[in-house]
């Protein structure tokens, strides 16, 4: 069974985790977000009771 065979695949896994640590992970971490958090209090809406016709 060559799945079972980690050597070629084990190297793979390193190389592409270390890809993602050294290079991608730096560059997606830099982005700012175009959205930020606002410290704006929510809206609090006043619910009107519905007026049922048979009561």
């Amino acid at each position: 069974m060559p799945q079972l065979n980690p050597n070629p695949w084990f190297f793979i896994m390193i190389i592409t985790w270390l890809t993602f640590t050294l290079v991608i992970q730096p560059k997606l971490l830099s982005f700012t977000s175009t959205n930020p958090p606002h410290s704006k209090k929510p809206k609090t809406l006043k619910a009107t009771p519905w007026t049922w016709p048979w009561t």
